[in-house]
Formats: structure tokens, sequence, C-alpha cells
């Protein structure tokens, strides 16, 4: 079994946001993140994330819970499993009560590395090539470029460093053919891939000696999915974070060289298009993104499914085509520096690259075609936003025929009337805001639990009794408080004053509801009824001179 030390001291290292961020598109609104929510089909986002509270919850399905619970639904893990998942993504060895079961995190991936790190400095042609495109020896050192050789040698390797064979073939550096194992890379440059955490999780690689396939990444495994990892992520997030920006490039050396010159926010796709799993990885920080691709055929191809997906999802930024054979890499080599800054300064925005892309493929000369052109740029704005769809339809309009053609044509209808989905407690018809104050008092500061129940009982609660005792009893798993505890709208009691000057008009109007229920009750004595209409109007002059009084008195 795994320790209970290991896993507190697991879960202290573990980040809500960073865990849920790389397998949903998070979005921040005030001090939580929203999200459509991945447990059930949903339009609008009730699916939200607290850092404060490191813990998740959906105001529609009711689903919750912390870091781990969240591994666990959405990979299907039991509990031991999502652990070892999170630990080993995180680079955290876990500790185990049955000693013949301590399985530290490996470290092959890291040990390859610095394998091929070493068989690089020995290899003169890999070198020339580094050298030839223009690759200083600090950039190799800061990336952890490297070599692999023939398979033989990675698999003479991997036996010397007495790393079991299924691991290697895991971890994607061998792979198995009729229960042979062969080196997934062959006389190749290799780059390493990070996690955004920096743990090696595959590598990409590129031939020297005229391999089929110029380059080459790690197979899918658990820890490595080329459509959720960008090259360098895990340099390039902090300057990223800082300056509002990613650059996106097409590959590595265009990456080792735009840090090289200065440009450390840029990263790369593996070998990839950009797609939707990616998304949460580029809203960290919420950026503006510039997608630095190659002016030919499939690079325009890719701006354009790219342009397409982050307009659509609200990402700004825009597009950079390189003409004429070059790219950034070259760019860099060539000194041109100035100018690549000067090109990323102003990249086509994203909406429209995609209009005039759109416009390019038609003979606008014909009228069937303008047409036809006029549909597609409809088709494609709908995507947006109202405000962008009305903003945009005048481009449109212009591109088609200047003044001959009106932005009355360019007629887009919304397809439904979209509102805000606002949050609710699940299934509570009601939502006494003060109640759910109190209740979100008690969860946040206990020390004013014992002041409360002096003065009053949770059976006073009008709507949220059950939540309250919830509260009481330290269920903070149960979705009911869960959705408390991330509703921003609802606002705790931060001192003893606060909670006192809610308290006195709340029992105010208790006590005086209750004496009104006695002077109308006919069931009791008269010497019964005359003991409690005192009894209660004593409290209520009390509460009026601005003290609290024992609820049981």
């Amino acid at each position: 079994m795994i320790t209970q030390e290991s896993i507190e001291a697991l879960k202290a290292r573990l980040d809500i946001v960073d865990v849920v961020g790389s397998y949903v598109e998070l979005k921040k609104t005030g001090a939580n993140f929203k999200a459509p929510c991945p447990f059930h089909d949903e339009k609008t986002a009730s699916f939200v994330v607290s850092p404060s509270k490191q813990i998740y919850h959906c105001f529609g399905c009711g689903a919750g819970g912390d870091s781990v619970r969240f591994v666990m639904e959405y990979e299907k893990l039991n509990y031991p499993e999502a652990l070892e998942k999170l630990a080993s993504t995180y680079n955290f060895s876990l500790g185990y009560t049955d000693k013949k079961q301590v399985r530290p995190h490996s470290n092959l991936m890291e040990r390859v590395n610095e394998w091929y790190q070493k068989l690089l400095l020995t290899n003169n042609n890999a070198l020339a090539y580094l050298k030839e495109r223009g690759i200083y020896e600090s950039s190799i050192e800061k990336f952890g470029i490297g070599y692999a050789p023939d398979s033989q040698s990675t698999i003479r390797f991997i036996q010397e460093q007495q790393f079991p064979m299924p691991e290697a073939i895991n971890t994607g550096v061998l792979g198995a053919d009729g229960g042979r194992p062969y080196a997934r890379f062959i006389e190749r440059i290799t780059f390493p891939i990070h996690s955004s955490n920096g743990t090696v999780v595959g590598f990409g690689g590129r031939t020297i000696t005229g391999h089929q396939a110029k380059y080459v990444n790690s197979p899918e495994t658990p820890f490595f999915n080329k459509s959720r990892l960008l090259y360098a992520y895990h340099h390039a997030k902090q300057d990223i974070f800082k300056k509002k920006e990613m650059i996106v490039t097409e590959g590595y050396l265009d990456v080792v060289m735009l840090h090289q010159a200065g440009f450390t926010n840029a990263v790369a796709t593996l070998g990839t298009a950009l797609t939707n799993e990616h998304l949460p990885l580029l809203r960290k920080g919420e950026p503006k993104i510039v997608m630095a691709y190659d002016g030919d055929k499939a690079g325009r191809a890719a701006a354009l499914k790219a342009s397409k997906l982050l307009s659509a999802t609200g990402f700004s930024g825009g597009v950079i085509l390189f003409g004429e054979g070059l790219d950034p890499a070259d760019m860099v080599k060539n000194g041109e520096v100035e100018e690549l800054s000067n090109l990323f300064r102003k990249p086509k925005p994203f909406i429209e690259y995609v209009l005039d892309e759109i416009l390019a493929g038609y003979d606008l000369r014909d009228p069937k075609a303008k047409e036809s052109c006029m549909q597609e740029g409809i088709g494609y704005l709908k995507t947006l936003s109202p405000l962008l769809q009305e903003e945009y339809k005048t481009y449109l309009a212009s591109r088609l025929g200047g003044l001959g053609v009106s932005p009355s044509l360019v007629k887009i209808t919304s397809q439904t009337n979209q509102t805000p989905n606002k949050p609710n407690v699940k299934n509570d018809k009601h939502k006494d805001m003060w109640e759910l104050s109190l209740i979100k008092t008690v969860l946040e500061y206990p020390q004013f639990i014992d002041m409360i129940l002096d003065v009053l009982d949770p059976s006073l609660l009008q709507f949220h009794s059950y939540e309250f005792t919830l509260a009481l009893q330290g269920a903070f798993d149960a979705p009911q408080l869960m959705a408390i505890r991330v509703d921003e709208g609802i606002a705790p009691l931060k001192t003893e004053g606060e909670l006192k000057a809610e308290l006195i008009p709340f029992l105010r109007r208790y006590y005086e509801r209750e004496l009104k229920k006695i002077n109308l009750q006919n069931s009791v004595s008269f010497e019964q009824k005359a003991f409690l209409i005192r009894k209660f109007r004593g409290k209520i002059d009390t509460l009026k001179q601005g003290e609290l009084v024992p609820f049981g008195a």
C-alpha cells in the first residue's frame, strides 16, 4: 500500500489548475476557472475549478473533488492508479508500506537522454549538421539535444543500466516486433520532449543518414500525447506568462533558433496540426497566440485550420507565413532578427486570415462563385461571437466586391438565444444568500463554529439546514458543500464583528416570528404562554441592544 505520508506530500505538490488544465481547456473567471464539464454533455460552462480551495465542482451534474479524484474520474482509474499516474507525471517518488513494493519513479527517460547527449559530443556528423544550421553549443546544452546510435547499441545500454525491457518499450524508447526489441530512434539527432513541469516524456528525432522519414516522434504512451504537448513549453512558459504572447512554430529547430535569438516565448507542435487538445496548454496565462508557419501549401492549410480553431474559441493573435523557402530558423541564422521581430509584432489577425483564405479559393469574377464564397464566409462567421460576426460582415462584403456587395447581404442568423448559465447549487429551489454565507463561514473559519452554535441551531435555517449540518459534520467532499466552496458569489463572514452583525438581525427575525406563533397558539396554558412570551421578548430586547443570546437559554 502507498503510505499516507507520501500521499499527502504528493497532494501538496499538485496544483488543481495545472492538473485539470492538462485535460480540459480552462478559462479564468474572477478568482476561479471555468469550462464545460468533461463528465456530462453541456453547452455552457458550469464546471468550476478553485485554485484557492484546490477543488473542482460541476454545478450541473454535481461532480467534484480534488486533483486525485479528477484523474480517477477522467482516466477511469482507481485511487492507487491515479496516485501513481500523478506521481509519474510530476516526477514524485511514492512510498509503500510493503518494502517489496517500493517503486520509486524510474529515471529511464532521463538516463537515456543523458546518454544521447554524451553520444552527440562524439559524433562529428551530427555536430557538423547542428553547426551548419547555426545552433550554438549553449543551445545544444539548454535543449538537451543528443544523438541516438544504431538499434543494438541502445538495447545494450538499456540492459547494462538494468532497466526492465517492458518499461523501455512502454516509454517508447524501444519497440517490439514479434517479441524482439528494437530502438525507435536510430542514427538521429534527438530532441527531448518534456511535460509542462519539465519531466522528459518522449523524444523527437531528425535523421542525418537518409532515413525515409526526416522526423519521427515517440509513440503514444500514458505520458506522451503529442496533441497535448508543445515542444520547449517548460522553457518558454515563464516568458509566455510575462509577455502575454506565445509564438507557435512547426519545428524543433525553429524553436531552438528563436530562443537563441531572444524569442524565448516560442514553442512548436510535435509534427501534428493544432487540435482541441492543445487548447488547455495554449490558454494558460491567456497569451496572444502568434502562428509562425511556412508559406507553402501545407503550411497555409495548417495555419487556416489553426486560425479557425483559435478564433472560434476566443483566442487573440494572428498568423505569420514565411515565403521563399525560409523559416524562422533560417532567418535567425541569416542575422535577420530585427526583421523577425517586426513580423511578430504585426501578424495577420486570425479572422482576417481565414476570410482571406476563403476568398482566395474562389474566382470572384463569377457571380455563382462569389455567392458560394459568401456562404462559406458566413458559415465561418457563425462560429464567432455575435459582436465579431457584426464587425466582420463588412470586412467580408468589402473583399467580395468592394462597393458592389452590401454588408446587408451578409446575413447571419443566430442559431439560438443563448443566455448565460448562472451557477446554482444543485437541487436547491431556494438560494438564501445569508444562509449560504453562514455555511461558507463554517467551512472557511471553523474557529467561529462554537460561537455560532451557542446562539442558533441548524433547524433555524429555512432553506439550507441540510448543508449547514454537513458543514458541521466536516463532510467537505459532499457536492452541496463543494458548490458553496467554489461559488465566488457567496462571501464568508471573516471576522467576529461581521458574524455578530449578521447573526443579530437574523435571530431577531426568528424570535419575532416565534413570538407571533405563541400569541396565536391556544393549545398551551396561560402560564406557559406567558412564560414563553417573557422569554422571547427578553431575547429580542437583548438582541436590540446589540448582544447575542444563547439559543437554549
